[in-house]
């Protein structure tokens, strides 16, 4: 770990600029959750080669969200990607402070991500899932502001970035509940939306003392937020992936990879996919036999009247006679 240590020279190919700034020992705690991100990465990656059923939805989901995970904190870690913003509430005597952009860029990406896995466990409706993704957004992008507003009316982005936050843990704790309840998931829904939450009601403190309030430095709240993010991020992906062992894709309609958007060759169907214009039976999965010119099975196609291959008269009922050759049941028609 020394070697490790003695090796960082981040800080001093990117000098920090800001009374406040990242120290060398938060650089190296910030490669460290760098490192942790990247081997969660490389591992979801390597378990969506072997999905449950096939099925890869929360492999996407997650494999995206714990990369762009590493690049930010690689970002941070190498003291770049930061801006220097004077500050409202001074730490000791420092007058200007660091604010890390690359972190939002991750809660953009990363917070959309959990809550698109939770609303397909929950099975509520796509405007529902939309709605709570501008909601994160909203609350993201107003403590962005607020992070970069000097004066004492960051606390209004604060607040309103605030209020989006609790809609949110509303949607997601409650407003989700009845129709998890319907798809016998209940329970682990519960307890991921209250494992996200609970980390999700830290994120508004740690903002408050650090970028919004200034009580602790740079390299204290690159330590607090990075403690969030591996719990939150991690700790959910991994959730989501041995839970889903004992989910019911088929009644939870996720499927979405399995099968790709082409069908299968020899004319048939996905299970689930049917071809534009046409519809299967109910309770029935074969194709209607079809008719050869000059053979009409017994029983199949009565009454065809007309010339050509298939004729062009009419399917009549019992007692009609067709026009052409074959009339129903198969018998043929004297000629005229």
């Amino acid at each position: 770990m020394d070697g490790i240590y003695a090796r960082n020279d981040a800080l001093q190919v990117n000098p920090q600029a800001g009374e406040a700034h990242l120290t060398r020992g938060g650089s190296s705690w910030l490669w460290a959750v760098m490192t942790l991100f990247s081997v969660a990465f490389l591992a979801y990656y390597l378990l969506s080669f072997r999905p449950r059923n096939g099925e890869k939805i929360f492999h996407y989901i997650f494999t995206i969200t714990l990369l762009v995970a590493a690049i930010s904190y690689f970002s941070m870690a190498s003291g770049i990607a930061y801006s220097v913003i004077p500050t409202h509430l001074h730490v000791a005597s420092a007058a200007t402070y660091q604010v890390f952009f690359a972190k939002y860029i991750l809660w953009v990406v990363a917070f959309p991500a959990i809550i698109v896995a939770l609303g397909l466990v929950s099975g509520v409706s796509w405007a529902t899932i939309f709605f709570n993704i501008f909601l994160s957004w909203v609350w993201i992008i107003s403590y962005l502001c607020s992070a970069y507003t000097s004066t004492r009316y960051k606390w209004g982005f604060y607040a309103f970035g605030t209020v989006a936050y609790l809609i949110l843990a509303f949607q997601t704790m409650w407003g989700s509940r009845s129709a998890a309840s319907r798809l016998d998931i209940g329970r682990d829904h519960t307890g991921l939306s209250s494992y996200v939450n609970l980390f999700w009601f830290l994120y508004p403190i740690a903002f408050a003392v650090s970028e919004g309030g200034n009580v602790i430095g740079v390299t204290g709240s690159m330590i607090f937020f990075g403690i969030l993010d591996l719990l939150l991020i991690c700790g959910v992906a991994f959730a989501f992936l041995f839970l889903s062992r004992r989910w019911d894709y088929g009644r939870m309609n996720l499927h979405f990879t399995q099968y790709g958007r082409v069908n299968s060759t020899g004319g048939s169907l996905h299970p689930e996919k049917h071809a534009a214009g046409t519809s299967v039976p109910a309770g029935s999965t074969a194709a209607a036999p079809a008719v050869q010119s000059g053979v009409n099975p017994a029983g199949t196609y009565g009454n065809v009247g007309g010339t050509g291959t298939h004729g062009a008269g009419t399917h009549g009922g019992m007692g009609t006679t067709g026009t052409g050759p074959y009339n129903q049941g198969g018998a043929v028609n004297p000629p005229v």
